[in-house]
């Protein structure tokens, strides 16, 4: 039995796709064993947001084959499409496959045999048209589900479009049975993922099927207790979608809400789909409905053309709305984008200041997120995360909580009152009166 080892890098879409093809190779008799465990074959999945994604598929490369010198190194995922021929001539890789390849490993690379030279398989993105089923299956306690794939906007900084392709999604009925699916293997918690998950509907380059009717469609779904909507275009956020979570019995009262800049000026140069005034209406509407939602927030600093004066625009915007936390993201150029080109360049080190300004605000935010929190009730999914004799687990409103570890907690619901937030940042529980909780939708904590 061959041991096989995978390695992903980047974000939860990737994470459910490199869980998807994990499971193809033990269904075909191999052995899934840990990187560090001689594997005879390594699966490096690949990300490309950012330049230290790149360098560290090299450094993967060069571990893997410290490991097992004798070990087949394929190389998957979006830095893979976009750089075929430059990660076939890193010393020690076997083959490269492209994003219409990378589920057709088992097909491709026949026994995994080592050849003299790296194979590459990567055609065109525009190949790239199926829509793959993917979920994360490592852990109980929640999965990451993929519904969408690809990108139809162009949004100068990105290149996802170029190492994804176009927008396209699985079917309600699909997903509806991979919910059920996943529902079996007692996970309590799904979380709904895709590149442009909000775009959810198109398949073969028509939409067919709404979100929104995703949703609802997921909310009668039995087995499962929670889902999360992991992150929403704010111009796809329709005021629909916010009331019916708002309503729901299962969707939870978190939005992740894209906003990169605060600055008009900046947005137009990013060719965002909206401007500053929606996303007020958007965490507005979504306040005046679930008071005690969980907002978060990405952002960009740095971007070509953002001046001081720019960046404070941001930052007063992003002090002066109802959010609980950021994602902040430093910008650095990519290749065959339109923003590589531009005028403006922000220097490094004004790059590294504004980060830190926004990580400092970031705290700030979800500190007073949990303080306002403090006194209510609400239900808790705790992990199998235990350190130092503490487990941990998420509200319905994504409030980090820590309690005495329990064994029989982990992978169940517990009714909670919030407390205190402890050192650590995190807040600190004693038991619900179940009977209240019974009768308190999840919305209002």
């Amino acid at each position: 039995m061959k041991k096989v080892a995978f390695y992903t890098l980047g974000c939860k879409l990737n994470y459910s796709e490199t869980s998807t093809i994990s499971r193809m190779f033990e269904e075909k008799g191999y052995k899934k064993v840990d990187f560090n465990d001689t594997p005879d074959i390594f699966i490096i999945n690949t990300c490309s947001v950012t330049e230290n994604a790149d360098k560290k598929c090299h450094k993967i490369v060069r571990e893997a084959r410290a490991i097992s010198p004798d070990g087949y190194v394929a190389i998957i995922g979006c830095y893979a499409q976009l750089k075929p021929k430059e990660i076939s001539e890193i010393p020690g890789v076997d083959a490269v496959l492209g994003a219409a390849e990378k589920f057709r490993l088992h097909e491709l690379l026949d026994g995994f045999v080592r050849k003299p030279d790296a194979q590459v398989f990567a055609s065109e993105i525009n190949e790239a048209k199926r829509f793959n089923t993917s979920y994360s299956a490592n852990d109980r306690t929640r999965t990451f589900l993929k519904v969408q794939d690809g990108c139809d906007y162009s949004c100068t900084f990105c290149t996802i479009p170029l190492a994804r392709g176009n927008s396209r999604s699985d079917s309600i009925a699909n997903i509806i049975e991979t919910a059920r699916e996943i529902a079996a293997t007692e996970v309590r918690e799904i979380v709904l993922t895709g590149v442009n998950t909000g775009d959810f509907g198109l398949q073969d380059g028509k939409r067919v099927e709404r979100f929104i009717d995703l949703i609802k469609a997921l909310d009668e779904v039995e087995g499962i207790d929670r889902f999360r909507i992991s992150s929403i275009e704010p111009n796809l956020l329709t005021d629909e979608i916010i009331e019916f979570v708002a309503s729901s019995k299962k969707f939870v009262p978190h939005f992740h809400i894209p906003l990169q800049s605060g600055s008009n000026k900046i947005l137009r140069l990013m060719r965002r789909r909206y401007q500053r005034e929606l996303y007020v209406e958007r965490v507005t509407k979504i306040k005046a409905l679930m008071p005690h939602c969980c907002i978060g927030v990405d952002v960009i600093v740095g971007f070509p053309g953002e001046t001081q004066e720019d960046f404070l625009e941001t930052y007063q915007f992003l002090n002066d709305i109802d959010i609980s936390y950021l994602h902040v993201f430093t910008y650095s150029e990519r290749e065959n984008t339109l923003a590589a080109t531009m005028e403006g360049i922000v220097p490094g080190n004004h790059r590294a200041d504004r980060s830190k300004m926004l990580h400092i605000l970031s705290d700030k935010k979800r500190r007073k997120f949990y303080d306002d929190n403090l006194g209510k009730e609400g239900t808790v999914l705790f992990e199998n995360d235990v350190e130092n004799g503490m487990m941990h687990g998420f509200t319905e409103n994504y409030i980090r909580v820590s309690a005495k570890y329990d064994p029989i907690l982990i992978n169940e619901l517990k009714a909670v009152k919030l407390i205190s937030v402890n050192s650590i940042g995190h807040v600190e529980v004693e038991e619900a009166d179940t009977e209240i909780l019974k009768h308190l939708p999840q919305h209002r904590l």
